[in-house]
């Protein structure tokens, strides 16, 4: 089949990371993906949550879309006074990705929020968050040893996602939204630095998918997220 946009089955869109977007925060970015754009930024509190073990850290995310990121308006969360049941599954999906690169105790009591705000939405936004907010994360925690609050980073590793999927019984690696829209089968991946699987989420859309397929994915996934971590180290210049 050829694909709207006329890349390879295996071929990523273009993908720009422009760090430290943001003049106030601690650590930001702007991760452009094809036509999906997410503004990353990262907030350093010094405190910790009450669950969290006395003398460690904490990592979580806030995502969000802007009304007009899609072809139709929607309206925000505050207008509806409660979040919606797909952001609210995104940002936990982008916590504990990025949790799983935070040495906690390294951190030391404090909380590192990254807030994730699609400004434009062409499929892949909750990927994009998860790439975009490592970047602004290790950004943060980066400033935070060139302030001497840290004597070193604290990260274990870094982590970074990427969509894939059946569409027209063919194996395609980051999905734009016709895309994403009509494939049989949807599939996400988040993964380390060292090619480790953090999650994966696959669901049968409009049919189901044997282990062989799943195993396509997820070797796709992992191609493409080679490149991608080759963009956040440029961006990020470690």
């Amino acid at each position: 089949m050829s694909r709207i946009d006329g890349r390879a089955n295996d071929q990523l869109r273009p993908i720009i990371i422009t760090p430290n977007y943001l003049n106030f925060a601690e650590g930001s970015c702007l991760i452009t993906c094809g036509n999906t754009r997410v503004l990353c930024a990262a907030s350093v509190e010094e405190k910790a949550p009450p669950h969290v073990a006395e003398g460690s850290g904490w990592v979580t995310a806030e995502y969000s879309m802007l009304p007009r990121a899609n072809r139709e308006r929607s309206r925000r969360d505050i207008a509806k006074l409660k979040l919606s049941p797909r952001s609210a599954e995104i940002q936990r999906l982008v916590g504990r990705s990025l949790r799983a690169c935070v040495d906690m105790d390294a951190l030391g009591p404090r909380t590192v929020t990254i807030d994730c705000d699609v400004l434009q939405g062409d499929g892949g936004t909750r990927t994009a968050s998860v790439t975009g907010g490592y970047v602004a994360l290790a950004l943060a925690l980066q400033r935070l040893v060139k302030d001497g609050v840290l004597p070193k980073l604290p990260l274990k590793t870094s982590v970074a996602a990427i969509s894939a999927g059946i569409v027209g019984e063919e194996a395609l690696l980051d999905l734009c939204y016709e895309e994403d829209s009509s494939a049989q089968v949807d599939f996400n991946c988040v993964m380390t630095g060292e090619g480790e699987l953090v999650e994966v989420q696959g669901t049968g859309e409009g049919r189901a998918f044997t282990m062989e397929e799943q195993q396509t994915l997820l070797k796709l996934c992992a191609k493409g997220l080679a490149e991608i971590r080759e963009l956040q180290r440029a961006a990020l210049g470690f």
